[in-house]
């Protein structure tokens, strides 16, 4: 597979720079370099492009604001000299985030992310041409109550996993790892924690936190708002806390 990718900067040499890089990547085509966001919103009409590698302090549109206006089909990877824009980066769902100087290696790493994702994403797993994100569910009934396993997509395979294995959900950006008994590493998928949320059963799964959902029949000890699974302590956030106290109460004598 080649990813079609451009380069917004408004540096010079940041720029030069990160060209080599494109260039000598081999399943990467750079269809543009531009010295910042609004001559890349002329020139970019009308052109597909699957990856840009945008800085985010640029004078007239900055690069965050760039990014919104950015359809769903092409991944940002921010490039910056500035840390404090991590946050900002994960709110706009970026891909990865890039911090100047940047090398060859670190440029790697975010591209060959980049590239996984665009494998999965284009190796439908329905006819129906389903993302390779979106899970199978696998039940006797239309009723997502009733399922007792699901299929999901991790490393270009579909996974069968029943619903009474998993312990809980962790979610990190585009990824969720899915923590389950009698295994020990996760099970990574590429999919968002919305949702994985609206496919689990509600009276089964409980989210807990922005990156945590549990099944909480598997809850075992909760110390000082905080679930143990083991040697992992999962936080209930304050979001959470008025309903997870609630199931607490219809379980407690």
């Amino acid at each position: 597979m080649t990813l079609n990718c451009c380069i917004i900067d408004d540096e010079p040499l940041a720029l030069d720079l990160l060209e080599s890089y494109a260039l000598k990547t081999p399943f990467l085509h750079l269809s543009g370099k531009y010295l910042g966001a609004l001559q890349a919103i002329n020139e970019l009409s009308g052109k597909e492009i699957d990856v840009i590698f945008l800085d985010i302090q640029m004078p007239g549109l900055n690069g965050l604001e760039f990014s919104k206006m950015i359809g769903e089909k092409t991944r940002i990877i921010f490039t910056t000299a500035f840390n404090q824009y991590a946050l900002d980066s994960y709110r706009v769902n970026a891909l990865d985030y890039l911090l100047k100087p940047i090398s060859y290696a670190d440029f790697v790493q975010a591209a060959n992310k980049a590239l996984r994702w665009f494998e999965m994403v284009r190796h439908s797993i329905t006819p129906t041409d389903l993302s390779a994100s979106s899970p199978v569910i696998t039940s006797t009934t239309h009723s997502k109550e009733n399922i007792s396993s699901i299929f999901v997509k991790s490393d270009y395979k579909l996974v069968q996993i029943n619903l009474t294995q998993i312990l809980y959900v962790e979610g990190l950006k585009d990824y969720i790892k899915i923590y389950t008994e009698n295994e020990s590493k996760p099970i990574l998928s590429l999919m968002s924690m919305k949702a994985m949320e609206e496919l689990l059963p509600s009276e089964r799964f409980m989210r807990v936190h922005r990156s945590f959902i549990v099944q909480v029949d598997k809850i075992k000890v909760i110390d000082r708002n905080r679930i143990i699974f083991g040697k992992t302590y999962i936080p209930i956030s304050d979001s959470y806390k008025k309903e997870f106290a609630a199931f607490l109460n219809s379980r407690s004598l």
